[in-house]
Parts: structure tokens; sequence; C-alpha cells
């Protein structure tokens, strides 16, 4: 999602290190009831989804306790932390959804390719991609910079706040009918919760990209009290509120969207970026019904391995909670979570507390509702499979063993990046799929505030 939060009253960010002496957890949300769940559903709720930035401490204390029954209310609080803090309008269900009359039975049975074809396809992307990372490090040495002032813009409206700003939508002066979310961050909080390294490397990394399943950064600038991102905006709203008010996704549909999400790690991941923060309050619908991901602050280059810990506990990979140090492995395994939260309307992992959801994440064991077909669950199996060794993504083949799967055999990928196929919902864009808030005034000091920290944005 679009994320921050600004001016006066910023509120504090969503923090919880699970520790002896700190046993709090984010508050819960939970989901729908489901006309289809697993045969026993009753004994597991949904879990909170805020962002939470991990120590190991938080991995290794609270004690196991048994798991609660399941929620009986609609009430949908978001996974987010630095984040949209917007619910579902209860209008949602009607007024935003346009599903097509034929979604029952949407397929691609018609967007096969022949081998020839998929070996050509392959080394047109192989040699498509060997391009996109020169522009890449071209842009990482020239970085963007100072290309705007707040002055340029016209403010509209807050149309998502979190932890370190809020994002408002506005419009080029000399363009008014671009529109822009505008994310302004308080240098004063993201130096106090210690984000500076992440907030340059998000403004650095997403400026460089260039996908038709990110959002562009078009803007960059700061003030003495700010700093501007100035992102494309996608109208349709969240994933999140989407996937609550259709309950769950057919499987064709599913595999629309994680197609998309397939190539832009196949892009990401051929630039040497992680994205780490794979959710459904991350990928935003645009006008024409295909995603936009977004939210890059935890996007990092990795040449080899990382270690560090963050995420949101539903979507953490194995390797990440037991601090064995990770790579591109964590972004399909993420992959994997959120095709079955598609498919089923919740998450494969769940429970009250985040010690509970990483001890069933590292158990590697998951239970799949019956109308889940074979192939999807064999894919799930392969990606949501704690051995690295194993999981698909991360071996020699790479990502074609998840788009040669036989779930994907009637995908065409280049239709999808080409965006020739239309998609199986439109959301209204007539209407705003965002959440209104309360203004609060931008209060520029007189004197830059921590000129040092952020020299380089």
């Amino acid at each position: 999602m679009y994320q921050t939060k600004c001016s006066v009253n910023v509120k504090q960010p969503i923090l919880w290190p699970i520790t002896p002496d700190s046993p709090k957890s984010p508050p819960s949300y939970t989901s729908p009831p489901l006309a289809n769940t697993l045969s026993s559903p009753s004994s597991e709720s949904l879990s909170n989804r805020s962002y939470i930035r991990l120590n190991k401490s938080s991995l290794l204390s609270s004690s196991t306790s048994k798991t609660p029954a399941a929620p009986k209310s609609a009430d949908t609080h978001k996974r987010s932390f630095f984040r949209f803090h917007s619910t579902t309008s209860s209008s949602v269900g009607n007024s935003s959804t346009n599903l097509s009359p034929s979604h029952s039975t949407y397929s691609y049975t018609s967007m096969g390719q022949t081998d020839s074809n998929v070996k050509r396809s392959q080394s047109d992307i192989q040699t498509f991609l060997e391009k996109e990372k020169e522009k890449f490090i071209e842009r990482i040495e020239n970085p963007l910079r100072q290309n705007a002032a707040l002055e340029d813009f016209e403010l509209i409206r807050t149309i998502g706040t979190g932890s370190f700003g809020r994002v408002l939508l506005v419009t080029h002066r000399q363009n008014a009918g671009e529109k822009i979310a505008m994310k302004i961050l308080d240098k004063q909080v993201v130096v106090k919760m210690k984000q500076v390294d992440h907030t340059l490397a998000e403004k650095k990394i997403l400026q460089a990209l260039s996908c038709p399943f990110i959002v562009k950064l078009m803007y960059t600038f700061k003030d003495n009290s700010y700093l501007y991102l100035g992102l494309e905006y996608a109208p349709g709203g969240e994933m999140f509120t989407h996937l609550r008010a259709f309950g769950r996704y057919t499987e064709d549909m599913t595999r629309f969207y994680a197609a998309q999400i397939v190539l832009a790690f196949e892009y990401l991941h051929h630039l040497g970026v992680i994205y780490r923060d794979l959710k459904p309050e991350n990928l935003l619908f645009a006008a024409d019904g295909y995603l936009k991901m977004t939210d890059f602050g935890f996007a990092k280059r990795v040449k080899d391995r990382t270690w560090t810990l963050c995420g949101t506990p539903e979507y953490l990979a194995p390797e990440i909670i037991l601090s064995r140090g990770y790579n591109k492995g964590v972004d399909y395994w993420a992959l994997g979570v959120l095709m079955y939260e598609m498919s089923a309307g919740y998450p494969p992992f769940f429970a009250d507390q985040p010690i509970q959801i990483y001890e069933k994440i590292v158990s590697g064991r998951v239970r799949f509702p019956n109308h889940f077909t074979v192939d999807l669950k064999d894919l799930l199996k392969n990606l949501l499979q704690v051995d690295l060794t194993r999981r698909y993504g991360n071996l020699k083949p790479g990502v074609r063993d998840i788009k040669e799967h036989r779930w994907f055999k009637d995908m065409d990928f280049i239709a999808i990046y080409q965006k020739s196929f239309p998609a199986p919902f439109i959301p209204r864009t007539d209407r705003e799929n965002y959440e209104t808030y309360e203004e609060q005034p931008l209060t520029v000091s007189s004197t830059e505030r921590f000129p040092r920290e952020f020299a380089e944005f």
C-alpha cells in the first residue's frame, strides 16, 4: 500500500518485539466468514498482520499457547506498519467491486505456447532483462534528485496514513490531469525509529526501477522537515480491500495476479534486489485491473545473503525466523503465502500471537482447503518449502520452475507483461477506493533538520 504519515500528531509505529519483558502483540484482525474453508477451520483464528521489526529475542521467547477458536467478527484490522490504517468500507462489496460476469469460468485455455515458442521467449526474456539491468545500474549510479518542490503540486486530500507520515493525493500544477500519490515522511520520526537506511534504500531503488507491475517514482524532493516521494497513483485501491469483499478469488484470478508477481520478482531478482514485503496490502489495482507493487521500504540489493529480521509475521520465510541468512528465496516463499491467501481467503499460517505463527511456519506443515486443485497444491508445496534446496524459485532453473509448472501451463507470460489480456476484475474508479482521513497541516521548520542523515536523499 501507499504509506506514511506526517505533521504534528504522529502516531507511534507498530513495533512489537516479543520478549519476556514485552509480551505485547499488535491488534488482531479477523476475516469475514468464508463459504469454503478447511475441513476444521474453527480450530484456528486469523492473526495480527502488523509490520514487525524483529530481533532474535522476539523469536526465542514467549511460550506456545493453544490456538483459540475461529473468529466470528468481520472486523478487518490491517497487517500494516508505515502503511494505510484504513479499513474496508461498508460499500466495498457492492459499488467498488466490478467482477466480470464470466469470472467463474475465467481461464487461459487459448494462451498456450509451443515448446519452440517457450524457448524463444526465454531467450528474448533473458536478453531483455540484461538490458534492464544495465539501465538499473546506470540509474542507481546517477539517482534522481530534487526534481520538484511542494509548491509545484495542488494538494487534494489524504489517502493514507502511517507511522512516519501520510500520503496525499495531489495533482501537478502544470498538468492538472496527472494524479500523484505524494508520500510525505517526517524526518524526525524516521530518525527516531531508526529507519533512515530503509528510507534511503527505498528511494534509491524505486527511482531506478521500470516495471509495469511496480509503482513508478516520478518525483522526489525534501525540505527542512519532510521527505517527499511522488508515486504513480493507482486508483483501484488495495488488493486487501477487494479480496476481503470477494471472500476469495477463483484459481484463474489467482493465476492472473500471481503471474504478475512472478514477472515482477523475475525482474527484481535479476537486478539483485529482493522485495521482502509481499502481501495484499502492498498490491494496488491500476485502472486497467492489473497490479502495482508498492512499498519498497524493505527492498534491498543483495549479492549473496542478508540477515535483517524484518517483515510481516504471516509472510516470513523460515530462514528469516531462524536467522540463517537468506536471499531471493524469501520472496518466493511469500509468493506461496499470497497465492494461498488469494485462493483461500486467509493465509496458510495464522494464530493470535506472532510466536505461534513462527512455530507453524518453521514446522513447514500446510493444510489445504478441499477446493484447491491438485496442481495448485503441488505448486504451493514447492513454494512453501522449508528446505531451500527444494524450494521453487531458489533452484538452478530459478523462476522457470514456477513459470513452467503445470498450474501455469496455459499462461502466456508475455501477454501478461504486455497487458494484452483482459483483467478478470476492473475496479471502479468513478469513486474513491481509499478511505477519507482528517487533514493535518504540514509544519515546515525554519531550519534544516538532520542534514547529515538525509544528505543522499
